[in-house]
Order: C-alpha cells, then structure tokens, then sequence
C-alpha cells in the first residue's frame, strides 16, 4: 500500500509537469541576461514558480557580473531581455549611440520617503568616512561600467570634491566589493543591494551612508531597469508581450510577499542564509504601475549622464518607455 501511495505520488508530480509542457504547442526559446542584485528579485521569483515554463517559454538564463555585459549582450542580439536589474542608464546610453535598440518596461530601486534601500556607502568598521565629503585623498570603489563610474563621480561633485583630483574610482564586480573594503584595498564603495546587507551583517564593515543616490539625484531612485530589445518584439512579439506579463505577476508576488520569498535570494546572489534577517526589501516597479513620479526620477537620473558629459544631448525617457502599441508596430 505504502509503495502504491508514493508511486501514485511520483507519477501525479510527473503528470503535472508534463501536463504543462502538453499545453504548449513549442517551448520558446529565450535569453536573459541578469545581474545577482536584489532589483532582480522579481526574475528570482519568476524562476521559482516556473513562470515562464507555465508561459510556454524556455529560459536560457545568462548570469553577469557587470551591468556593461548586459547591455553589450542586448545590443549584440546574444539576449533577448534583460530582467529587472539590467542597468537603467548604460540603457539609455546604448540608446543615444543605437537608437531603437531596447525598450523599458519596469524600474527598480529604492527611495528615502518609502523607506527601501536601493544602495549605500560602505566602509570599514572604525572608519572616519561618514559622507562623500571624507573621501578625499581616497579610494571609492563602485559597479563596474559607465552607469556606476557615473553615479560615483557625480555623487563626489555634489558633496564638494573634485572627482578628477580628490578621489580615485575604482571598478570593483559585485561579490568582491565588502571583501575590498575589509581587506583594505579600497577606503568605500557605493554599492548596490544586498551588499549593504552583506556589510551590515558583518562585524569588519558597516553602511555609512543608506540610500545616498536618492538624496542627491531623485527620490525614489531607480538604477535598475527591465528591458526588452526591439528585436525580439518584432521577431517575436507575443513571446515579448508574455515575457512583460510574466514579469509583472513576479514583480506583484514579490512586493506583495518578501518574506516568503527572500529565502530564495542565496540562491542567485552573495547573501548567506544566515544574512537574510538584514536583508533590505527592493522597490520594483512594475510596467503596468508606472506612474509620473516614476518616470520623473528616472529621468532626472539620465540627465546626469548629460550634466557629466557622458551624453552630449538631453534624451526624453518617456520616448524609451514601452507602449502596448510597441508590439504591434
């Protein structure tokens, strides 16, 4: 009788897999490319209740560790999406130099009114460096890539310091960065969550500074974007248009439902098990929520780019931001 209950068990488990695959016509194939942060938590999520399976889509999931890689792979047609996470400004600046390249559907951040934490400064326990105006003569370490290098420099300017003499900037991937600071090797980083987390939870470093950026450049701040290029929606465009759906339910369930879900975060990020107490919830906002304010911070962050030289004209988000209609064009 025992062997009859588990073999029933075994083949209804097998029957319900196979069940969804049978209600699929094909498996579309699709590629993303992701950042181990917490703004993709909503992609996290997607994998673990095998959304996109439910969808009739087969993800081929490409782990990165610099935001650049991301964008380079979008705009070289190695991806067909990048999930929330995938860098909001470097985006925009593929955008200027490959125009009709991507679409963006979600942001992700955090924000000092909704009292999220998207990043923080990040310092060696006993440091004296409390603000961005104590980094002179230091070294910052930052995100790889243009996005960050950007932020970084524009962030040492607006507390007083020259970013070209003061203060030297250092790239540092991801999982390296707290290593750094406690070992020495940099003064601070500004770093994206969960290393903040990670930083708090240890006894060698600490934050010095929670939700710097939205301080200075827009409160929220959004650094992390979802994006789709217009390749795919064109080639593929219910595929496209399921991928937007699938990361709109992910991005609801997990807002609505942090703590159920954080326990999945090691999974795909540096964060221990025995970290996730410390561990900051994101802010992700979803394409069908996107509200003026959202859209306002979002562009307030690209004109940073243009105020810091990067891009040589004003670029109007809002023309770069996905449209229903998109998908029929």
């Amino acid at each position: 009788m025992k062997k009859f209950i588990i073999s029933t068990a075994v083949a209804g488990v097998v029957f319900a897999v196979s069940s969804v695959h049978a209600a699929c016509d094909k498996m579309e194939s699709v590629v993303a490319a992701w950042l181990p942060i917490m703004q993709t938590t909503a992609y996290y999520v997607a994998l673990e209740e095998k959304l996109f399976e439910k969808n009739c889509i087969k993800i081929d999931s490409q782990k990165m560790q610099s935001p650049n890689h991301i964008i380079d792979a979008l705009v070289a047609g190695r991806a067909d999406f990048g999930p929330p996470g995938a860098a909001a400004g470097i985006a925009m600046i593929a955008e200027d130099k490959f125009p009709g390249t991507f679409k963006v559907f979600g942001l992700q951040g955090g924000g000092i009114k909704i009292d999220l934490i998207n990043d923080g400064l990040i310092v060696k326990e006993g440091s004296k460096i409390s603000t961005f105006a104590d980094l002179k003569g230091k070294t910052l370490g930052h995100v790889p890539g243009i996005q960050w290098r950007t932020i970084s420099r524009h962030m040492v300017r607006s507390f007083g310091l020259d970013p070209d003499k003061d203060v030297k900037l250092t790239d540092l991937a991801v999982p390296m960065q707290v290593m750094a600071v406690a070992g020495g090797s940099v003064d601070a980083t500004l770093s994206l969550e969960p290393v903040g987390s990670i930083a708090a939870a240890s006894k060698e470093t600490k934050r010095a500074m929670t939700n710097p950026v939205a301080s200075v450049i827009a409160d929220p701040f959004y650094s992390g974007a979802a994006v789709l290029t217009t390749k795919f929606m064109k080639e593929r465009p219910e595929v496209a248009k399921k991928v937007v759906k699938i990361i709109d339910e992910a991005t609801s369930l997990a807002m609505a439902n942090f703590e159920k879900y954080k326990v999945i975060i090691p999974k795909y990020t540096a964060i221990k098990e025995t970290q996730l107490a410390l561990l900051a919830k994101p802010y992700l906002r979803p394409f069908s929520g996107l509200n003026e304010t959202d859209l306002n911070s979002y562009q307030a962050f690209v004109d940073v780019f243009v105020k810091e030289g990067v891009l040589k004209k004003p670029m109007d988000v809002r023309s770069k931001m996905l449209k229903l209609s998109d998908f029929s064009s």
